[in-house]
């Protein structure tokens, strides 16, 4: 078999977060988890975070977390840089800094081990960018390549971000544009634009490493990653069981190059919908493609974060100085009938 002609994503029905469980399904799965007794645990299970958190003493806490999937992508070394630095972002989310990672490998036999190889250098390359190594992990034989990290990391207690601590007035951030999975959705259909599939690439190989500067600062009270659930699952989270509701301008949510047009054409992943099941009872003011941009699976989405009132204008000059994209897609306000309101 020639290594070229190789296609990954024709080996799989998903990809990337896109081939996640859906959300009812994953609650479901959890409920054979014996509940959390340990009192050092900070963060876990219970409220649906980005990775757990366990306290060391002396103001260090160990951040534990691991993602894997199948390909989004067809290079090799594109799939094994967009893995690493999915899998790395559930500790920036948590305000962290990595420390160190292990790999997990699925491979099927049909492929050329040399593929697999090729997949392993695209992530040594993102975890050399995130200033950690692989220093083990574990492979085995399967009929559908998956290739992920189990990555830790640490974080002082007064600095972890949780997802579901805004408050009311808080101001809704993102750091990158969406629609990833519209974009691979596209791609596997060979109806994608070499231009707008590098603009894919770059965007889900982009480290969230800001996240670890994010915190350290008081005024940003909340945070999380948004991917497989998309903008509308993720941020739902962040209301905490509806303690909160959040409004959101869809005139003001980025769009990577490309995607507006493919979702006008109805290219979507199957988890779109199955987000949209889960949570669209929650959600007013989805028109047109917003129920599809909205509830798209993100693969290395950016970060979602709340921010005091008080801090905006300082955020805004800090991001500006990083030279790094903020947008400002809303607020947290007292419960309303809906979670979620659209503008």
């Amino acid at each position: 078999m020639d290594n070229a002609t190789i296609k990954l994503t024709g080996y799989t029905k998903g990809g990337g977060c896109g081939c996640k469980i859906p959300p009812a399904q994953l609650t479901e799965l959890l409920t054979g988890i014996t509940k959390e007794s340990s009192g050092k645990l900070l963060v876990g299970n219970s409220s649906a975070d980005d990775a757990a958190v366990y306290d060391l003493d002396n103001d260090l806490c160990l951040i534990s977390t691991t993602d894997f999937f199948t390909p989004i992508v067809d290079n090799p070394y594109d799939f094994g840089r967009i893995a690493a630095a999915n899998a790395i972002s559930d500790v920036y989310a948590m305000g962290g800094k990595p420390l160190l990672a292990l790999s997990i490998v699925a491979w099927p036999t049909q492929i050329p081990i040399s593929i697999a190889s090729q997949v392993i250098s695209g992530a040594n390359e993102i975890c050399t960018q995130a200033g950690i190594s692989i220093v083990g992990g574990h492979s085995i034989e399967n009929p559908e390549p998956i290739f992920g990290l189990s990555v830790n990391g640490t974080v002082s207690k007064s600095q972890i971000k949780k997802n579901n601590t805004a408050h009311e007035n808080d101001l809704i951030f993102m750091t990158k544009a969406i629609g990833t999975g519209i974009l691979s959705s596209a791609l596997k259909r060979n109806l994608l634009a070499a231009s707008d599939e590098k603009s894919m690439i770059d965007s889900m190989c982009q480290l969230n490493k800001i996240g670890q500067e994010l915190g350290k600062i008081n005024e940003v009270t909340a945070m999380t990653d948004i991917t497989g659930f998309g903008l509308l699952g993720h941020l739902t989270e962040m209301t905490d069981k509806k303690r909160l509701s959040a409004k959101i301008y869809a005139s003001k949510i980025p769009l990577l190059s490309g995607v507006k047009e493919l979702a006008e054409q109805w290219i979507y992943p199957d988890n779109t919908m199955r987000n949209w099941k889960m949570y669209g009872d929650e959600v007013e003011g989805i028109e047109g493609i917003s129920l599809l941009t909205l509830c798209d699976p993100q693969t290395n989405g950016g970060l979602l974060f709340s921010v005091h009132p008080s801090y905006r204008d300082s955020l805004l000059k800090f991001f500006e100085v990083q030279q790094l994209s903020l947008y400002e897609i809303g607020f947290f306000q007292t419960p309303q009938e809906f979670t979620i309101m659209i503008q």
